[in-house]
């Protein structure tokens, strides 16, 4: 083959030629590459971001409660209801809701059952209205639900499921028990509540007449992860503190004046 000096003009512009031709290919086979690897990148992204999208929604439709045990009859925010029979887990059908989310050692929430209980229980029982009761632990800082925030909480749910007729007693002396301890820290002048341990809350439980087969249960820790849950969806549900207090799903703030919940209850219900 002749060199490059001794090549013709003619075979110079040939040789240009298929070399331009080459470097054509060359860029048409890159174009194409760059072309798949955008459109391959842009499928990628699109399925990411369905996929996203999805777990978005789905969870945004779920419950933190959905899958956990909870006690029988007890809602998917966590609400145990109380109906006429006075029962956990009983509802008066068409009546009107009272939710009240609560933590037992909510001082704000010892007040509000000192206030209110007693209408409750009267609503309840004439049929005028469900109440929903809803045990978080917001205020347990335990890190895993150890304090007497969560574990007054789990109990609450035992209770209501394996002795719901004593449900609403043991709700109550809960509240009583923890003021007792505030009591005896502000007498003695500590600086922290000793709180109730897990044998005083069975023994709480057994005062208001709760089976000893399930008072022993309450140390096993049944609905442990019920609590944590109850108490993320309280979040999710975009409530802050205790006690929260709806009426027929509104947020009713005249709770601490005697006889404005019942009344507020009674004048939905007209």
């Amino acid at each position: 083959m002749p060199t490059d000096e001794r090549l013709t003009k003619q075979q110079r512009r040939e040789a240009a030629r298929e070399q331009a031709r080459k470097l054509r290919e060359e860029q048409e086979r890159r174009e194409k590459r760059n072309r798949l690897i955008v459109i391959v990148g842009v499928v990628v992204g699109l399925v990411a971001v369905a996929a996203l999208v999805w777990a978005i929604v789905s969870s945004s439709g779920r419950s933190a409660l959905d899958d956990v045990a909870r006690p029988a009859g007890s809602d998917a925010a966590g609400g145990i209801p109380v109906g006429s029979s006075l029962e956990a887990g009983t509802t008066n059908e068409g009546a009107p809701e009272v939710s009240v989310y609560l933590d037992y050692t909510c001082s704000y929430c010892g007040q509000f059952e000192a206030v209110n209980a007693a209408d409750l229980e009267t609503l309840a029982a004439g049929g005028e209205a469900t109440v929903r009761f809803h045990p978080v632990a917001i205020l347990d800082g335990s890190g895993n639900y150890s304090d007497f925030s969560g574990l007054a909480a789990g109990a609450a749910a035992t209770v209501a499921e394996y002795a719901p007729a004593q449900f609403l007693d043991f709700h109550t002396e809960l509240f009583t028990l923890w003021d007792a301890a505030v009591q005896e820290a502000v007498d003695a002048g500590a600086s922290a509540v000793e709180e109730p341990t897990v044998a005083d809350i069975q023994a709480t439980a057994a005062a208001v007449g709760v089976p000893q087969d399930v008072v022993e249960r309450i140390p096993d820790g049944e609905f442990a992860d019920w609590v944590a849950a109850t108490t993320r969806q309280f979040g999710r549900d975009g409530f802050q503190g205790t006690p929260t207090v709806l009426v027929d799903g509104e947020e009713f703030l005249g709770w601490p004046e005697a006889g404005a919940l019942a009344d507020e209850v009674r004048g939905t219900a007209d």
